[in-house]
């Protein structure tokens, strides 16, 4: 299988029809092949010590995210309780009291010591709310200002000297008081540093064996480690705010508090073990650019936008990483900047959290640039084929990326297997919706509105979407009437239901036509008239109407006037198909004579576009009774494309054409010599209503086969259409040949009319 593919870039494409199961199919493919693979590693974010803004991701082993995430929560609450504990212990009380003395008691011998230096040279050291005063002294009193202006000058001069020289040794003394608190200090943070370590040395020994064991757990526990001996404080501060609080301190949840955030685990992924043995299997129904890659989300604090690692959140792809993501190809295409990233990630291998609003510079404010998670995984993308296309047209990197498409078919033969199959894969479906089990005839029932929906009998349709609706809706008509199974006659009431529902326009149209506002003819015949047929869809919702085709010819320079064409209603496969009527009249008819046909075709009453070639035998046979005279009858519509060749091929929606011009026969009442012409090789496809069938059995409606325009003109006209002979000629009185005389007519007569006048004997032309 190619999810065993283990290269990069082979990532999948699965391009179907809607509604065939295509999501479905996708999941229990993947679901299985999953099952097989290895559980992957959990991803966590945590906080970068060194710098903030760069989180670190962290592979763990499968299921150990969650336990490692409730281990650092109750470190942080045992620690919360233990630290400020410890630091109003008796011991540290002690030490603390032992270090404070030492400072006092060395800052007291110091200033003693000075004192005593002072005092020995007449000098008193006296203390003031100002600071340190040195003053003289005499017979041990200060001497006062007004006696030491008493002083001879010599006196006075040496006590400035003394004053001076001891007030530089007293600001040498003081300038050592920094340095002895700064040494306090150290020493008090040495002290607090030891206890703390002793606390969270500690507990994070008690953290369970197997979680020490993962290289990763252990380097961060080492630098969670660190980290809070060297921020002790901050559980010192939550211990005094705690206690004026309303709880006691035995059961606060300290790593709920901001200022513990930094030691959160911010869990990514975590894989269950018991819930899933394998690789995970993710889907994403709105893949915008946060719910693929990730978010970082912010908050509001005093007026500006602050966020951190814990407000990192995941995306499909980190739930998905190391298994299968399933999107849908159109809504990631639709959200903005959301492929570009998909496609970044899966380029990169490594998942990049990029937020819409630092894309287009919405806001300024402090961004995180958390570690890219590696990214393995097998992206599967579900669209259609038009959406492929376009893709591989317009994006070079796409098929860079997904290598491998799966194109689901939207039909399966119907086989007796597939049919054993398709009935179990309906019991299923109802057993898994609840529904009541349906009975043989149900089921067959179901099966036949699978082949119509495939267009060929020989098929069966995958939309299984518009299945499980009719067998839903069946039931509901089972309910009704109280029984205990779904029966065909349920299923036939929610088609003919669903059919009525939708059928508005439809309905106006045949009542346009009964009420002889558009202008159909069921009976008679008429020349150069005929009933051509075309489908009209309406979303899902497709029906037959009949048209009336007209022909007229003339003399003239070999023109075939489309007037669909010429008026810009009609498509290019209708102009085709009637260039292709040129082609097939003039290598067919008076093969030795110029084309001197002007001829004009028209769908009558039509007001809208037209488009595809099925008229083209229609429009041909219309021609060739204005040609031969003969008229066509009425009550029989025709279907069907040509060829050059006058073979007719096959159409589509050959089932709702007949229906469309049924329901008009019925309407204006069935003779008998109703029906419609189709092509032979549409047999196959045919899968009419069950009043179509009813009718053609008692012969009040026909569906006829043709091979050839000359079988259809034939059934048409009423007249062979005639094989020429070894001479080369149409049987005489085949429309055949009335055709080729009436053209060879058209050529003598315009070679007649371009002849030059004969002179009159005076010389006058006449």
């Amino acid at each position: 299988m190619s999810s065993k593919i283990t290269h990069r870039d082979f990532n999948l494409f699965v391009l179907g029809p809607t509604g065939t199961g295509r999501h479905t199919a996708v999941l229990k493919l993947l679901s299985d092949q999953a099952a097989t693979r290895e559980l992957p590693p959990d991803w966590a974010y945590v906080n970068n010590f060194e710098a903030a803004h760069k989180p670190k991701a962290l592979r763990l082993p499968p299921g150990t995210a969650l336990t490692v995430k409730h281990t650092m929560q109750n470190l942080i609450d045992d620690l919360g309780s233990d630290i400020p504990a410890l630091f109003e212990s008796e011991e540290y009380q002690t030490q603390r009291r032992a270090i404070e003395q030492e400072l006092g008691e060395a800052q007291a011998a110091a200033m003693a010591a000075f004192a005593d230096r002072a005092k020995a040279e007449d000098i008193a050291l006296l203390r003031t709310p100002m600071g340190f005063l040195l003053t003289a002294i005499r017979d041990g009193k200060p001497v006062k200002a007004e006696d030491y202006q008493k002083l001879s000058e010599d006196e006075q001069a040496q006590i400035d000297e003394k004053i001076a020289r001891l007030q530089e040794d007293l600001a040498a003394v003081l300038g050592q008081e920094p340095k002895l608190e700064k040494e306090h200090r150290k020493r008090v943070e040495r002290l607090n540093a030891a206890m703390a370590e002793r606390a969270v040395s500690a507990r994070v020994a008690e953290v369970e064996a197997d979680l020490q064991a993962i290289e990763v757990v252990a380097e961060y526990l080492e630098t969670v480690r660190e980290d809070i001996i060297s921020n002790a404080e901050l559980f010192l501060q939550a211990a005094a705010e705690q206690s004026d609080g309303p709880f006691p301190q035995a059961i606060r949840k300290y790593h709920r508090e901001p200022e513990f955030e930094r030691y959160v685990v911010n869990v990514m992924v975590s894989q269950d073990r018991e819930a899933r043995a394998g690789a995970p299997v993710e889907t994403e129904d709105l893949p915008t650019l946060d719910r693929v890659t990730g978010r970082i989300e912010h908050v509001s604090h005093m007026g500006s936008l602050m966020t951190n690692f814990s407000m990192i959140r995941p995306g499909a792809l980190h739930r998905a990483n190391g298994g299968y993501l399933v999107m849908d190809a159109r809504r990631v295409l639709s959200e903005p900047y959301a492929w570009d990233a998909l496609k970044r990630c899966l380029k990169n291998q490594a998942i990049t959290i990029t937020s819409m609003a630092e894309r287009l510079s919405l806001i300024s404010t402090t961004s995180l640039e958390p570690d890219p998670i590696p990214l393995d995984l097998r992206v599967v993308l579900v669209g259609d084929s038009r959406l492929y296309a376009l893709l591989v047209l317009l994006d070079p990197e796409f098929s860079e990326l997904f290598k491998l498409q799966a194109d689901f078919e939207d039909v399966v033969d119907r086989t007796e297997d597939n049919l054993v199959l398709f009935a179990r894969l309906v019991g299923s479906f109802a057993l898994r919706e609840g529904l009541r089990p349906m009975t043989a005839a149900g089921v067959a029932r179901l099966l036949d509105e699978a082949t119509r929906l495939a267009d060929d009998s020989q098929k069966l349709s995958l939309r299984l979407g518009a299945l499980s609706d009719f067998i839903c809706e069946a039931d509901h008509y089972a309910t009704g009437r109280g029984s205990e199974f779904i029966d065909d006659g349920d299923i036939d009431r929610a088609v003919v239901e669903k059919d009525r529902r939708a059928s508005r326009i439809k309905d106006r149209m045949q009542e346009a036509i009964t009420r002889k506002t558009v202008l159909i003819d069921t009976d008679g015949a008429k020349t150069g008239q005929i009933n051509g047929l075309a489908v009209i869809g309406l979303g899902d919702y497709r029906f037959g109407r009949p048209s009336r085709i007209t022909a007229r010819v003339r003399m003239g320079a070999g023109k075939l006037v489309d007037i669909e064409r010429e008026v810009e209603l009609g498509g290019p496969l209708h102009s085709k198909g009637v260039m292709i009527l040129a082609g097939y009249l003039t290598s067919t008819y008076a093969l030795d004579v110029p084309f001197s046909l002007h001829a004009s075709l028209v769908f009558e009453q039509s007001y809208g576009g037209i488009d595809g070639d099925s008229a083209s035998s229609a429009e041909l046979y219309a021609l060739l009774s204005a040609l031969s005279g003969l008229p066509i009858r009425q009550g029989l519509a025709v279907t069907g494309s040509v060829n050059q060749t006058g073979e007719v091929q096959a159409i589509g929606g050959v089932n709702e054409k007949i229906e469309g011009f049924f329901e008009t026969c019925v309407a204006r009442g069935l003779t008998g010599d109703q029906g419609v012409l189709i092509p032979k090789s549409n047999i196959e496809h045919l899968m009419l209503r069950s009043n179509v069938v009813e009718a053609a059995e008692a012969g009040k409606f026909r569906v006829i086969p043709v091979e050839t325009i000359d079988q259809g003109i034939a059934i048409l006209t009423g007249t062979e259409a005639g094989i020429r002979d070894k001479d080369g000629c149409f049987p005489e009185g085949s429309v055949n040949a009335l055709v080729e005389d009436r053209l060879r007519g058209f050529a003598e007569t315009r070679k007649a009319f371009a002849r030059p006048a004969k002179s009159d004997e005076d010389g006058t032309d006449k």
